[in-house]
């Protein structure tokens, strides 16, 4: 009995055990398919044409040794999605990749893969330039609604207006951004943008918008900085009311492995030395911060800075030098 006038029911469940099938081993014969199925020939090879249509690429082979047997992306899952689902599954992996869970952020970057190469090609244009709206320094970052993210994605992929309501200055206002690039940072996502009201570039919390909304209105794309070191430096320290340089005679990575990504920029500066960007509400806090990292290091900006280690040095000389209040 030919089991395609079972329904459409019946055809999707047939076209799933099918690519099953075809992933179980490398090539099938079509009669031996057929029979596995309990259809004909002819059905087999017009779910075979279905898997075509849905992105799976079934090869098929002529003569000795010929059959069905599916492309590189064989060994995948079968995944039988609408535009929507895909895409919104898209922007979870994304989501996912930030995740606080340990390896997390690696699976979901791997499953981002290899959604990209089983989707249907009108699809896959589009889940490529969510990925590529997005970059990222350090891990671990609080997961944020993945509407929100894609609905920004899409602005900037799409180069269009975007808007939403946002804290500053003890007041909500709404705000018109031309969006570039979301980046994940060790704890939280940004948005790189062009701010139309304050004519300047912004990073934004995205956990602190709210009613995000895209335009129809496309602009021009203006030279944008790079996207991953500007939301770093704004976060580590043009937030802040005082920023320092230091010269750390240590090297990049020992550097980064005891600040977070979030707290302070760090350059490489040849193999044993490095560059660290920071900032804080008092020059103090940042320069003791750098003095317990436990490396000898030097103040190259803002001058006064250099001053306050002068005073900081004699106060805790004085501090080793008092007498011992329980000495008699």
């Amino acid at each position: 009995m030919d089991g395609s006038s079972g329904g459409e029911r019946g055809t999707t469940e047939r076209v799933l055990t099918l690519l099953g099938l075809l992933q179980q081993r490398q090539v099938w014969t079509g009669p031996e398919l057929a029979s596995r199925l309990g259809v004909t020939p002819r059905t087999v090879r017009r779910d075979v044409e279905r898997l075509r249509a849905l992105g799976y690429p079934v090869h098929a082979g002529q003569g000795v040794g010929g059959g069905y047997r599916l492309g590189p992306g064989r060994d995948l899952p079968p995944l039988l999605l609408d535009d929507e689902e895909a895409i919104a599954t898209a922007v979870s992996l994304l989501a996912g990749a930030g995740g606080a869970v340990a390896g997390a952020g690696d699976a979901a970057l791997r499953a981002l893969t290899k959604l990209d190469r089983v989707l249907p090609t009108r699809l896959r244009h589009e889940v490529r330039a969510l990925a590529g709206s997005v970059e990222s320094f350090g891990g671990g970052r609080a997961p944020v609604d993945s509407e929100v993210l894609m609905t920004l994605a899409r602005a900037c992929r799409d180069e269009v207006e975007a808007g939403f309501h946002y804290p500053s200055g003890g007041e909500v206002r709404r705000r018109r951004v031309e969006p570039y690039r979301l980046v994940a940072s060790d704890r939280r996502w940004y948005l790189l943008a062009y701010d139309l009201d304050r004519d300047d570039w912004r990073s934004f919390r995205v956990d602190r918008m709210t009613d995000v909304s895209a335009r129809t209105w496309r602009f021009r794309p203006r030279t944008v900085p790079d996207a991953a070191t500007y939301v770093q430096e704004s976060v580590a320290s043009r937030v802040y009311p005082h920023r320092a340089r230091f010269l750390v005679h240590a090297s990049a990575d020992t550097v980064r492995a005891q600040i977070p990504a979030s707290a302070a920029v760090v350059r490489r500066r040849g193999s044993e030395r490095c560059e660290v960007l920071s900032g804080a509400g008092s020059l103090d806090f940042v320069l003791m911060h750098m003095v317990l990292l436990g490396h000898d290091f030097e103040v190259l900006d803002p001058p006064e800075l250099r001053r306050r280690c002068r005073v900081l040095a004699e106060r805790l000389l004085s501090a080793g030098a008092a007498p011992d209040p329980e000495e008699p």
